[in-house]
């Protein structure tokens, strides 16, 4: 059997055949960041990487323009993916660890989320 589900909010359960819950369903919701917060704490991830400074410029090109396109009345959001996962794959080919567990990543998945299905691009550049 195959889903294909869309963007979800909320406490959902996606089952194939029936399901019983016994003792209530509780879930917590995460409201999405302003994308001028995630950019700073992007900025404060990226200093504590320790980039060599060839890497670090080109990274710190395109947080620059990623802070130009979000000061935008309307941010371009696939150029915006496209920066991110520009900036992902520098770091890693710097040879920076980017866990699921760590800040770094934790910031670039929220960036995935604030840009909704576009940001798949983003959170594929994590896993790749």
């Amino acid at each position: 059997m195959t889903f294909n589900i869309g963007s979800q909010q909320g406490n959902i359960n996606n089952v194939a055949g029936d399901q019983t819950i016994h003792g209530g369903q509780h879930g917590d919701f995460t409201t999405v960041m302003d994308p001028q917060a995630l950019l700073g704490l992007l900025r404060t991830e990226i200093d504590r990487l320790g980039l060599p400074p060839d890497v670090a410029r080109q990274v710190n090109d395109e947080v620059d323009s990623l802070d130009a396109e979000l000061g935008s009345p309307s941010p371009d959001r696939p150029t915006v993916a496209q920066r991110l996962a520009r900036i992902t794959g520098l770091v890693k080919t710097a040879g920076a660890v980017v866990t699921a567990g760590g800040t770094l990543a934790g910031v670039l998945s929220s960036f995935a989320a604030w840009l909704g299905p576009i940001g798949d691009s983003v959170l594929h550049a994590l896993a790749g």
